[in-house]
This record gives structure tokens, sequence and C-alpha cells, in this order.
């Protein structure tokens, strides 16, 4: 789709740098917002509206946060093809609410290197669930907007803005774009780690 309305917003982030700002402007069109542990309680300090993520997946955070968005009714609203009548019918059909757009910033693993931290902390600095998030997001591009990076807030509501609260196709094919650029830089980082720890 050419432009997608931006209806249903899932917040997850390290770096909450601008990040009340936009989940004000997003509040305030009246987008839904979701999101998990520290996000949603500065959200939620900010006195927006925010649904916890385990009240969606019906499910609480688990393994110390290991586990919070791995889940069919966070993964299966991000990665349904919008254009696909089957997707829309099995999203229905379990009762999975569909997602239009994803912010979510990594861990902080290479400030966790500079503080040469003992491996085992190290490997709870490296973060399973916000890369799956943003690389399942940055696949469906043409049903989703991904936001990897406090750097595009100002772009992504400036283009809200001017197009009714949607996202048009060519920010979303380029903030998916930066978002695997970012992934990978982020497991390049990790494996250079792990082979020299």
């Amino acid at each position: 789709m050419e432009l997608l309305p931006v209806k249903r917003a899932l917040l997850s982030v390290t770096d909450k740098s601008g990040l009340p700002g936009l989940a004000r402007f997003l509040s305030a069109a009246g987008v839904e917002l979701v999101s998990t542990g520290g996000t949603r309680k500065l959200l939620m300090e900010a006195g927006l509206p925010v649904t916890a993520v385990s009240d969606v997946t019906g499910f609480p955070e688990i393994l110390g946060g290991r586990v919070k968005t791995l889940h069919p009714h966070i993964h299966g609203g991000i990665l349904a093809d919008k254009d696909n009548p089957e997707h829309l019918a099995t999203l229905a059909k379990h009762g999975i609410a569909p997602f239009d757009m994803v912010v979510v910033n990594l861990y902080a693993f290479e400030k966790a290197l500079e503080k040469g931290l003992p491996l085992p902390e190290m490997v709870e600095q490296i973060d399973i669930g916000g890369p799956t998030l943003l690389r399942a997001s940055a696949k469906n591009f043409s049903s989703i907007l991904v936001v990897p990076d406090p750097a595009f807030y100002p772009e992504v509501m400036d283009t809200l803005a001017q197009n009714a609260m949607a996202a048009p196709l060519p920010l979303r094919q380029k903030t998916a774009a930066a978002t695997f650029a970012k992934t990978s830089a982020y497991d390049t980082a990790i494996a250079a780690y792990l082979q020299d720890a």
C-alpha cells in the first residue's frame, strides 16, 4: 500500500531521547500506544495512555525480561501483510490486532563494551527481542513503519502530519533499509566481541 494509516504503535526503546515528544504526537492523533517496561513507565509518567505488552500477549515478562515481545500477538500483528486477505483473516481468527508502527532501538552493547564487563554480564547486554522486532518490521515495510533511531523522529512526525497520519511507502522503505543496516552492525559488534572474549 502506498499510504499506511498509523493507528497502533509499539514503542520499546533503550535510548529514550525524544520519545516523549514522539509519543505525545502519536497519542494526540489517536494512535494507540503499546509498550514494555521502562519505556511504558516513561510514557505513563508523561501522562500518556499506554497499553502494556503483557496485556496484549496475556503473558507476563519472564526470565528476567529476556522474554517480553516474542509472542504471536505481537509478531503476528507486525508481520501480517495488510494487502493479503488471508493474513487479515488469520489475524481476525486469532484475535490479533495489527500494528502500523514499531519504534525500537537496541541495548547499548558497544557502550557496555567500554565498561569492560565480564562475559556473563556482556551476554545479558545482547538484545534479542529488539532486533527481532526491528527485522520483522523492516521485512514487512509494505505494511508497517519501523523507526530504529531517534534521529528519524522529526522526519516521521513531519511526514505523518503532512499525510493525515499515514506513512508513505518511500519513508517506510527508507527506514527499513536503515533498520537492516543497524541490526547488521549490531550483530557484527557482538560477533567480534565473542571471537575475542
